[in-house]
């Protein structure tokens, strides 16, 4: 258990407020794979550890059965990922990121999942109206358990 806060303030609003982010997993052959995904910061654990929900949404993927997605079948051999917040500005006074390190797991439909999947849905429809055309009930979500905190730069809001 955390002795404290995995994230700051500043580092929570930073990431609550960014609409994007880049998963990164290790593939089968070494090389790390890097993923631009959406989020939504979610409630902490019980052993208060921070959570995040990422969607394996109906965008079009390579594949429509989520569970062959390179990605997903990275987390399944080896669940230590990095979630990589950054924001670019031509005013490098502006510029800042967050890197997340923590575990990913498949957070699935089923009955002994399905409120922490109910509410990750929900955050994740309040952030990206987009979702509410998309069928999330349905499909897995990638649940992200934040063990370290990283960041550097001006994290404040603009």
């Amino acid at each position: 258990m955390p002795s404290g806060p995995i994230l700051t303030d500043a580092q929570r609003a930073f990431a609550t407020t960014a609409r994007s982010a880049t998963l990164a997993t290790i593939g089968s052959s070494g090389r790390p794979r890097l993923v631009p995904i959406c989020f939504a910061i979610g409630s902490d654990a019980r052993d208060g550890r921070v959570r995040v929900y990422s969607p394996l949404d109906e965008k079009p993927k390579r594949s429509p059965d989520p569970h062959e997605l390179a990605r997903v079948r990275d987390l399944l051999i080896l669940p230590d990922a990095t979630l990589l917040i950054d924001r670019w500005s031509e005013d490098w006074s502006d510029l800042g990121w967050l890197r997340l390190d923590g575990r990913a797991e498949l957070l699935e439909p089923e009955p002994r999942e399905r409120d922490e999947h109910a509410a990750a849905i929900a955050a994740l429809r309040a952030k990206y109206r987009q979702y509410e055309a998309h069928r999330l009930e349905e499909r897995p979500i990638i649940r992200f358990t934040v063990d370290r905190a990283v960041s550097w730069g001006n994290l404040a809001a603009r």
